[in-house]
């Protein structure tokens, strides 16, 4: 299967039980756990900012984004096992950065917590650095202010 093959699209309604499965296949029991709550936030948020990669009819991988206080985050992103380093993490990260482009956010940022320390190298290969990445405890929390 080709790279070309896949397609980064938003997510809708009916991938719902395509991600759920695909993050609990792909994430650890905590993290899926954190995951799903701030997936369900986000859905009932914005949904937009989720993106999925889809290929041959199968989700084969997602990003959950969210804006807060004017600045873009890349909260989770996910991709089943066998179809990773095929360049869909890079295409779904820089789906939701022409999102947050389009949304005008004043600055993007990874968040960085223990379980997504392994796929810092893919934010890295899409061009971020040291300074883009979050440590804070950002967990897609409406911040009223």
């Amino acid at each position: 299967m080709s790279e070309n093959s896949c397609q980064v699209r938003p997510f809708q309604l009916s991938d719902y039980i395509s991600v759920t499965a695909l993050l609990n296949d792909v994430l650890s029991e905590i993290c899926y756990e954190e995951t799903m709550a701030a997936f369900a936030r986000q859905l009932s948020w914005d949904s937009e900012l989720i993106m999925v990669a889809e290929e041959n009819g199968d989700i084969v991988g997602v990003i959950v984004g969210t804006i807060d206080n004017q600045n873009g985050y890349y909260y989770r992103i996910a991709v089943q096992s066998k179809h990773q380093r095929r360049g869909i993490g890079q295409k779904l990260i820089e789906a939701l950065r022409q999102k947050f482009l389009q949304r005008k956010v004043r600055r993007i940022l990874v968040t960085v917590d223990a379980y997504n320390e392994v796929v810092i190298p893919v934010y890295e290969k899409a061009g971020y650095q040291a300074s883009d990445f979050s440590r804070t405890t950002h967990r897609l929390q409406i911040v009223n202010g």
